[in-house]
């Protein structure tokens, strides 16, 4: 068992820079590893790596097109590629649709609030994305109105940003009474268009007097541990402080178990995100795990999400899946998400997307948009509420064939956007033993290469044995077998998986 003060490997490091940022280009492993020490240790990586100030970055672009590419951008050189991984995860949890909301000023504003927040406090979190107006479009807030509530938002707020439909037990987390409940308490709230400042609207919430139809305003009388008479949500009267005090009930809900039910769904899901995809569904063994994190970071009571994201990266379940991926073994290897693979793939080989759309000038000539597009993810348009399926669900035989298409079009780069291979190895090598640990060095997973898997790649560069030496810097050679095997490499299972 390891701690924060277990000694790390470089390739244990290079593990926790892919998986909480965009690979481990050499330059910045080095840079890395000079703040902490050449003796790092889980507890001094994860410290560094949060002390970021946040950077509250927001696309720009009067449209959805233009702002996906600026944020694409972005992510090719951020001051802290943990404080945008972390942003990804929330935009997937906090899932918002550019074609639904409409307004790309407060579109923009919503992914400012999720880089302000990120690494925040969660219950802050939550009631800050309560009044953000990208949501209250989505999710329908501004048609909640006394005469007819509307309860899409409140539904989701449980189901999706909090609760949870079900327990770790399988007990359902609330009832379709909580959900009418939590939205009177959402009654009146609506923005300023466009510039997306929330307000409240006395006359159109909910007020007991007018309803006596209605009853009380009590939440949960059934689940979440507060017993048959419930939470009132009014206690801190009503109107405008009641959608504040619903979010402190709901942060109060304890599951079947009597641990909080928030805590766990939210640690759960960070455990995903980060390890593995064990945690979709967990078992006893994952929920212990999850609890002790808990427990450790004291999130249930803090929610401090900081803490809890340090908690993670020095427990061991964060580092199972550090180790090499052998054939035809079952692993806890997870797939990087497209926006991940693309960017770090830019990252890694010092690729520089050309022209306003952002293209790779190489094999398709497409830009960013069609890039990711096809691969299944593209930014500020998740497929609905519930964000996008991780993992094999990412893994299609046309997402597949995208991703190949995209190393392909990198490789294939010529003109002012060309790859340029001499900048990331040394061309004077002729061993095609050095040349495949130079290559896979270069793209930050030199642990990751299977014995087998390099000697395929050595076979590919020798055409089997038949040239044991190569000349890098003849330009057929550079052009076919060193550019050939950058491709290789990124189109396989070493590259695109955690």
């Amino acid at each position: 068992m390891g701690d924060e003060n277990t000694a790390l490997s470089t390739n244990e490091v290079r593990h926790v820079m892919r998986r909480t940022g965009f690979g481990a280009p050499p330059k910045d492993l080095d840079k890395l590893l000079k703040k902490v020490g050449y003796a790092p240790t889980r507890g001094n990586i994860a410290g560094e790596l949060l002390s970021y100030k946040p950077k509250l970055f927001k696309p720009g672009g009067r449209e959805s097109y233009t702002a996906h590419n600026k944020w694409v951008s972005y992510l090719q050189k951020p001051k802290s590629p943990l404080q945008e991984k972390l942003v990804l995860f929330w935009h997937d949890h906090f899932a918002t649709q550019a074609s639904v909301v409409g307004e790309m000023k407060i579109m923009r504003g919503q992914v400012r609030l999720l880089h302000e927040y990120a690494k925040g406090n969660f219950k802050d979190f939550v009631k800050e994305i309560n009044r953000d107006a990208a949501m209250m479009e989505m999710l329908d807030t501004v048609r909640n109105r006394k005469a007819v509530p509307n309860e899409n938002y409140s539904r989701e707020v449980q189901e999706l940003f909090t609760l949870g439909v079900e327990d770790f037990a399988g007990n359902p987390n609330y009832d379709q009474n909580d959900v009418s409940q939590v939205a009177r308490a959402f009654t009146g709230w609506d923005y300023e268009y466009p510039k997306g400042t929330a307000y409240f609207d006395t006359d159109q919430h909910d007020f007991a007097i007018d309803f006596p139809s209605r009853g009380p305003k009590v939440l949960f009388q059934t689940h979440g541990g507060f017993g048959p008479a419930g939470r009132d949500f009014a206690v801190g009267g009503e109107g405008e402080p009641e959608i504040d005090t619903v979010t402190d009930i709901l942060f109060d809900h304890t599951d079947t178990d009597g641990d909080n039910t928030i805590a766990r769904r939210i640690t759960r899901r960070l455990l995903r995100f980060f390890c593995h995809d064990d945690y979709a569904n967990p078992g006893p063994a994952e929920i212990a795990i999850i609890d002790q994190i808990i427990a450790d970071s004291g999130f249930a009571t803090t929610w401090d999400l900081a803490a809890l994201y340090r908690t993670i990266f020095v427990h061991d379940v964060f580092f199972e899946t550090s180790g090499v991926a052998p054939y035809g073994v079952a692993t806890k290897k997870a797939v990087k998400w497209p926006v991940d693979y693309f960017i770090s793939t830019l990252r890694l080989t010092g690729m520089k997307l050309r022209t306003r759309d952002k293209r790779v000038l190489g094999g398709s000539y497409d830009g960013a948009f069609g890039h990711l597009t096809q691969m299944g993810q593209v930014l500020l348009e998740p497929p609905s509420v519930f964000g996008w399926n991780w993992d094999t669900d990412w893994i299609s035989s046309s997402t597949l064939l995208a991703r190949y298409r995209f190393a392909r079009d990198i490789v294939a780069a010529r003109g002012s956007g060309r790859f340029r291979p001499d900048k990331l190895i040394d061309l004077e090598l002729t061993d095609p033993g050095q040349i495949v640990d130079a290559v896979g060095d270069s793209l930050g997973i030199p642990d990751q290469v299977t014995a087998a898997e390099r000697q395929i790649y050595i076979a590919y560069l020798t055409d089997n044995g038949a040239n044991p030496t190569l000349d890098l810097g003849d330009d057929d050679v550079l052009n076919t077998k060193l550019h050939g095997l950058y491709a290789l490499i990124m189109q396989s299972p070493a590259f695109q998986l955690h």
